[in-house]
C-alpha cells in the first residue's frame, strides 16, 4: 500500500479542525496569514472562493508537497457581507438585524495538490446554505450571547451548539458547510486526488 500524501488544513479554526478529524485522516494544521477583507465589488461567493484558495496557496509555500485544504465562509443578509462580530454589542446588532429573516452562507472549499504528478492540481467549490432565523425578542438574543459568546462566528450563532435554537430552518446540500468545512464536497475532492477512506 502506498504512503498517503501529506495533508494540511490551512486554518487555525478549532471548528474546521474538529470537522476534518471526523474523516480519520492524519493531518496537520497551519494558520495562513492573509488579508481576509472583501475586495470592492466582489460578491460573497467570489470572496469566499478567493480566500479559500488564498489560504491554501499561503500554506503551500511552507511545505515541499502535499494536499492543502483551504476554506472560507462569507455570510450575507440582503446581499451584504456579515462579518465576525468580535464583541457582544456587534453580535447583538447582528442577531437583531437577522431575526425572522433569511441569511445566506457561502462556504468555499479549495483543495490544492502540490505533488509533482498530481491528478488535479486545483479543485474549488462553493457550498451555499440558506438559514432562516427565528423572530426572537432581545432578551432571548442577549441571553444566548452571554451563554455561548459566539463572537468569532459570522452570523453570531454556533449552529453546532446552542445556536441551533435561534434557527427555524437550514437548507444545504452539505450539512457541515454551515459549521465551516463542507465534508461531502471535501471527500469528493480527496477521492479525485487518490485518497481512500475505508482501507487501512
Amino acid at each position: 500500500m502506498s504512503t498517503p500524501p501529506r495533508l494540511l488544513l490551512a486554518s487555525g479554526s478549532a471548528y474546521r479542525k474538529s470537522l476534518l478529524a471526523r474523516l480519520r485522516l492524519d493531518f496537520e494544521t497551519r494558520s495562513p496569514d492573509i488579508d481576509e477583507r472583501p475586495l470592492p465589488g466582489e460578491s460573497a461567493a467570489e470572496s469566499a472562493l478567493r480566500l479559500a484558495q488564498g489560504k491554501a496557496e499561503a500554506v503551500a509555500t511552507t511545505v515541499d508537497e502535499g494536499l492543502i485544504i483551504g476554506s472560507d465562509q462569507v455570510a450575507t443578509l440582503d446581499g451584504q457581507h456579515i462579518g465576525k462580530p468580535g464583541n457582544h454589542a456587534n453580535a447583538m446588532a447582528q442577531l437583531q438585524s437577522m431575526r425572522g429573516r433569511e441569511v445566506v452562507f457561502h462556504t468555499a472549499l479549495c483543495l490544492l495538490d502540490t505533488r509533482a504528478h498530481a491528478p488535479q492540481r486545483l479543485q474549488l467549490e462553493n457550498v451555499k446554505t440558506v438559514v432562516m432565523f427565528r423572530d426572537l425578542p432581545d432578551a432571548e438574543l442577549d441571553a444566548y450571547l452571554r451563554i455561548e459568546q459566539p463572537y468569532d462566528c459570522a452570523g453570531s450563532a454556533k449552529n453546532e451548539a446552542l445556536g441551533i435554537a435561534l434557527l427555524s430552518s437550514i437548507q444545504s446540500d452539505d450539512p457541515t458547510a454551515l459549521t465551516g468545512l463542507p465534508l461531502i464536497a471535501l471527500v469528493s475532492m480527496l477521492r479525485k486526488s487518490g485518497l481512500t477512506f475505508f482501507e487501512r
